[in-house]
C-alpha cells in the first residue's frame, strides 16, 4: 500500500510541476514556448480554464497522498535507524553488569604515537643510540610544602 501511494504521488508532483509551468504567467512562461496555440489546442475558451481545473486536480491529489503517506508512516513502528540511534546514545535496552566476552576491542587511536596525546598502547622504546629521555618531575601534592621552604 505504502509503496503504491509513493509512486502516485511521485507521479502526481512531477504532472504538478509541469501543469503549473504550462500556464501562461505574466511573463508568458512556458505556454509561449509551444508557438501562442494554446488557444487552439485547449478550445476556444483558452488554456486558463482547463489548466486551472487540472492544476487544481493536481494539487489536491498531491495534498492528500502527502496526508496518507504521513498517516502510513506514523502506524509503523520505529525505524531501524531510530532503533540504532537509541541503542547508540541512550545504551543497550538490558544494560550488562560486566562486558561480554565478544565485545570488540577498543578501537585505536586515530594518529598514533602522537607526542602528548594519550593512547591506550604505551609508547614504543627510543631507538637504540639515541640521548636517554630526561626525567621530568611529578608534580607536587597540592597539600604539600615545597621543597626546600620552612
Amino acid at each position: 500500500m505504502t509503496i503504491f501511494v509513493t509512486i502516485v504521488h511521485v507521479f502526481v508532483c512531477a504532472f504538478l510541476v509541469l501543469v503549473i509551468l504550462l500556464q501562461q504567467g505574466r511573463g508568458g512562461g512556458m505556454g509561449a514556448a509551444f508557438g501562442g496555440a494554446s488557444q487552439q489546442v485547449f478550445g476556444g475558451a483558452g488554456a486558463g480554464n482547463f489548466l486551472t481545473k487540472l492544476t487544481e486536480a493536481a494539487a489536491f491529489t498531491f495534498m492528500f497522498t502527502s496526508l496518507l503517506l504521513a498517516g502510513l508512516a506514523s502506524q509503523r513502528g520505529p525505524s531501524k535507524y531510530e532503533e540504532a540511534a537509541k541503542v547508540i546514545y541512550a545504551g543497550p535496552a538490558t544494560p550488562s553488569a560486566a562486558p561480554s566476552a565478544s565485545a570488540p576491542p577498543a578501537p585505536a587511536p586515530l594518529i598514533p604515537n602522537l607526542p602528548n596525546v594519550p593512547t591506550s598502547e604505551p609508547a614504543p622504546p627510543p631507538p637504540a643510540g639515541s640521548a636517554p629521555a630526561v626525567p621530568v618531575p611529578a608534580p607536587a601534592p597540592s597539600g604539600a610544602a615545597p621543597v626546600g621552604s620552612h
